[in-house]
């Protein structure tokens, strides 16, 4: 098999995935949310085994602090999968408010320049969707990182199969 058909076959794969992620969203968002735990538990517990093994004592209690921390959120999230996934909508609820807002500050410090028209735009869009997450939390917390994930899936296969497509005819 050559170069090409393996990153062919890998795009098609992510599609499916993508398609799978978007089709059944909440499973996806408890899925990443597991995957986070166990992200969250080992990176814990690196931090803290290095804070212990490491010569630098100025900054171990902050290190072994942080370790905890996040021990605590892995652990948290494998416990209740449903109460992270919540608390990661509320993350991205923050972050699309906060980007919003300041695309909008940094569009009035631009009206005077050719971008300011586009940046006003991203920034209402940006907001926009941030206050649709708040009005509709109940709704849409369960799916959305689930569905944010299927749709990275599909553009990340697409891009898989023009670069196979790009390779085969190269």
């Amino acid at each position: 098999m050559k170069n090409w058909t393996l990153i062919m076959a890998l795009g098609l794969l992510t599609l499916v995935f993508g398609v799978a992620a978007i089709a059944n969203s909440v499973a996806a968002t408890l899925t990443v949310t597991v995957f986070l735990g166990v992200l969250f538990v080992f990176a814990g517990a690196v931090q803290a085994y290095a804070a212990f093994r490491g010569h630098a004592a100025e900054h171990r209690l902050a290190s072994i602090l942080w370790g905890i921390v996040m021990l605590a959120i892995g652990v948290s999230f494998l416990a209740n999968p449903v109460e992270g996934a919540l608390s990661l909508t509320v993350v991205l609820l923050a972050f699309l408010l906060a980007s919003g807002v300041i695309r909008l500050i940094i569009a009035w410090k631009m009206r005077t320049t050719p971008y300011f028209w586009g940046m006003l735009a991203t920034g209402t869009i940006t907001v926009l969707l941030g206050g649709y997450l708040a009005a509709n939390f109940g709704a849409a917390s369960l799916a959305l990182i689930g569905f944010l994930f299927g749709i990275e899936l599909l553009m990340s296969g697409a891009g898989l199969i023009i670069l196979a497509v790009a390779l085969r005819k190269s």
